[in-house]
């Protein structure tokens, strides 16, 4: 079955037209070109921007001179209400400090630390999945902040206020898309941003309910009852540099970008991988019976090397955050063309994992390229999911943990089908989902799980 991608828009539109695409969803708003291109220039009345394919500039970007192409604050414009000054958005000596701070909590043995809860709720997932056509993607936000709550605070989603974070977060996600008007055009910081109506108190409600676990957990490690769990590790550490902690308001900032981007972007790849197994039953079974013999134990995720393929593949075709935005800061030379401080340079997972000139048969799902040699310089120049260089996502190993892990869970669990006339199209928001939803028949397998 055909890997669904959004239909590109015509080569040449209006720039009024361009930005009104651009805010219904970013793929469908760029022209088929960019997937063979290694660089594209996109001229709007108040700035300039430049797509980069070619894995020289890629390279240069995110690895060679980082400090040099910082965050660009346009892309901070329509998630400022939420993340305030989150270690997402920032940068230079801020966003350093916000990493010495938050590294810590997922190096070494961290990750092993945090399994028996990603492993709980793994379970508790495959408890709460029922039989029939269900919504997968709406299934998979559930399972993957589950996850964030009993790694990070040590509380299941059933919790009140895991739960009223979850809740409160899916009101956001309807309301808010990642860009808007002030990312287009430069504007006072005094004028409205154009927010969508109740994204400003959706953004309220859900900093305030981390407000107060953040308060609670604060005062636990005070009295010294606090479990050693994520929030605990990053709350006592110490920037070796400066000695400094997180207070509760940066701390707020940092938490919800933990839940945005491990509980959206997961949920996302989680949504898309489930369609691709139902799409394709023989992978699917050899999934299911790589995970047969699966153990409650971090070692056994070092065995289930085809699901951690399909994942890899997942993240090719459906990287959860589809473009990367970073500015200039001093005259530039892109191919052989001028380039200007205060441009526009945006990086592509999504054009990267589908490159016509890096990829062999790059819409098809096979996941069995990923033993090929071939793979090896495909995989440095087109894939990029966590980003890469100093940037790259912190949460990396615990995102592909997690998602091989509740992959291989389900899959020995359910056995999943397409539904007939209900193909998924990719669209972009705060991340990569599906138009309608991601429908597939979930019927339970026979045996002991």
């Amino acid at each position: 079955m055909k890997v669904p991608k959004p239909k590109p828009r015509p080569e040449r539109v209006s720039w009024w037209r361009y930005l009104r695409l651009f805010r219904a969803d970013i793929l469908s708003a760029q022209p088929a070109r960019l997937y063979r291109a290694w660089m594209a220039e996109f001229r709007t009345p108040f700035f300039r921007s430049y797509m980069c394919n070619d894995p020289v500039l890629v390279r240069l970007v995110l690895q060679e001179r980082p400090d040099d192409f910082p965050k660009s604050d346009r892309i901070r414009e329509g998630l400022a209400p939420l993340l305030g000054q989150s270690v997402f958005v920032t940068n230079g000596e801020m966003w350093k400090r916000q990493r010495r701070i938050i590294d810590p909590a997922f190096e070494g043995g961290r990750l092993r630390d945090t399994f028996p809860a990603m492993w709980a709720a793994a379970q508790a997932a495959v408890a709460r999945l029922s039989e029939g056509v269900v919504e997968v993607e709406e299934f998979a936000s559930h399972a993957a902040a589950d996850v964030i709550f009993r790694t990070l605070f040590s509380v299941p989603i059933e919790d009140r206020d895991a739960a009223a974070v979850f809740h409160a977060f899916r009101a956001y996600q309807r309301r808010q898309p990642i860009l808007n008007l002030a990312a287009f055009v430069p504007l006072p910081r005094w004028l409205p941003r154009g927010f969508r109506r109740g994204t400003r108190a959706a953004a309220a409600e859900i900093r305030a309910l981390i407000t107060a676990m953040t308060a609670r957990r604060a005062a636990e490690i005070a009295a010294g009852t606090a479990p050693d769990d994520l929030a605990t590790k990053i709350m006592v550490t110490a920037d070796p540099v400066t000695g400094e902690r997180f207070g509760t308001e940066e701390m707020v900032d940092q938490v919800a970008i933990f839940f945005l981007a491990g509980h959206e972007t997961s949920a996302s790849a989680l949504g898309w991988a489930l369609w691709l197994l139902a799409a394709h039953p023989e992978v699917q079974e050899a999934v299911a019976a790589e995970a047969a013999g699966m153990v409650p134990e971090f070692s056994a995720l070092s065995r289930l090397r085809l699901t951690r393929d399909v994942f890899r593949e997942t993240l090719r075709l459906f990287p959860p955050v589809p473009m990367m935005v970073r500015e200039t800061t001093c005259p530039e030379a892109f191919r052989g063309r001028a380039v200007k401080p205060g441009a526009q340079v945006v990086l592509s997972p999504w054009h990267l994992g589908r490159h016509e000139r890096i990829w062999s048969d790059p819409d098809g799902f096979d996941p069995s390229r990923w033993g090929r040699e071939e793979t090896k310089a495909a995989a440095r120049d087109g894939w990029l999911p966590f980003s890469a260089g100093p940037r790259v996502c912190t949460g990396a190993g615990f995102a592909m943990a997690e998602g091989v892990l509740l992959l291989a869970m389900l899959a020995r669990a359910f056995r999943f089908e397409v539904v007939e006339g209900r193909v998924p199209v990719p669209v972009a928001h705060l991340t990569v989902r599906a138009k309608d939803g991601i429908w597939l028949r979930v019927t339970r397998r026979g045996g002991e799980i």
